[in-house]
């Protein structure tokens, strides 16, 4: 007697999963008014950085003669880049020495004081410190241009008026990173940890230097970027502070070639404008570096305090 054995069938395919409701929700997300909503943003941003990369390599003549979004039929970018530093003895290297000079020095001490003062407001508690921390909101809605003449006539009385100090000392105070200090230094520094450190002696200077300051780390980089781009491009301030043309950083240098090359002034070329523009051009660049540079800093210490621990 023979005994058959079932055949084994083969199992059906498993049907595709459908679409969980996550992955719906992700599809529908996209939406065509916020793309192009988007894109134009983009080109708000990205066509002036555009033009001025065109406009670099173009003459005078041709900056008003050809296409403003495309180069001319003899592009010289090298020729302005070189004439740019050495038009009037190389007097932008200069400029651009003195606007170093002025952004660093002010942004490394803008964030210290934000830092100290934003640690500050968030770890002690003293008579006054609410209202004095409402001044500070208070003084982020003041605009810089509004205290630049009390600003420069309590420096004519100093005798600081044409000096780095005009500069440099008006741009430590940016009460606007001191409130972003607060805020960061409330979540970033633990209480426990200062209680420990307190308990093993540490005063409240090395605590602040050892510890809290590590912590403040990337909410001190966002505070100097800041400070950096805005005393980099501070035009208002240098112009009424400074009359030496030694002491002009980029912003004020470019402005006094720009005038000679529309009133034809003493030392105006027939390629002053085109320099203008190449200038603007080679301001920009040490920003741009200075940004790759520290975001990493910036975007991990974004990243770390959307975590909660």
């Amino acid at each position: 007697m023979t005994t058959t054995t079932p055949t084994a069938t083969a199992a059906p395919k498993a049907a595709a999963p459908e679409p969980t409701p996550r992955r719906a929700r992700r599809r529908s997300r996209r939406s065509t008014p916020l793309t192009i909503a988007m894109l134009a943003a983009l080109a708000y941003f990205l066509l002036p950085l555009f033009w001025l990369l065109i406009a670099s390599t173009k003459s005078t003549q041709d900056l008003f003669n050809s296409f403003g979004l495309w180069f001319s039929h003899a592009p010289q970018l090298l020729t302005n880049i070189k004439e740019t530093f050495t038009q009037d003895d190389g007097v932008f290297v200069h400029w651009l020495l003195n606007t170093v000079l002025y952004a660093v020095v002010s942004a490394v001490g803008a964030a210290l004081l934000a830092a100290a003062g934003g640690y500050g407001f968030a770890k002690f508690r003293f008579r006054g410190d609410r209202f004095a921390f409402n001044l500070v909101l208070g003084a982020v809605m003041v605009p810089t241009t509004a205290l630049a003449i009390p600003t420069y006539l309590l420096f004519a009385k100093a005798g600081l008026v044409n000096t780095p100090w005009a500069i440099i000392l008006p741009s430590l105070v940016n009460p606007f990173g001191l409130y972003l200090m607060r805020i960061y230094a409330a979540d970033a520094v633990p209480d426990s940890l200062l209680e420990a450190a307190r308990i093993d002696g540490a005063g409240e200077a090395r605590i602040f230097f050892r510890i809290a300051l590590r912590l403040l780390g990337p909410g001190l980089v966002t505070v100097l970027l800041f400070t950096l781009v805005a005393t980099w491009n501070n035009y208002f301030l240098p112009l009424i502070m400074l009359n030496d043309p030694d002491l002009y950083p980029i912003t004020v240098g470019l402005a006094s070639w720009a005038a000679q090359a529309q009133n034809g002034g003493a030392g105006a070329s027939s390629d002053m404008l085109a320099l203008v523009v190449t200038g603007s051009l080679l301001s920009i660049v040490p920003l741009v570096v200075a940004f790759l540079m520290l975001q990493r800093y910036w975007q991990s210490g974004l990243a770390a305090g959307g975590v909660k621990q």
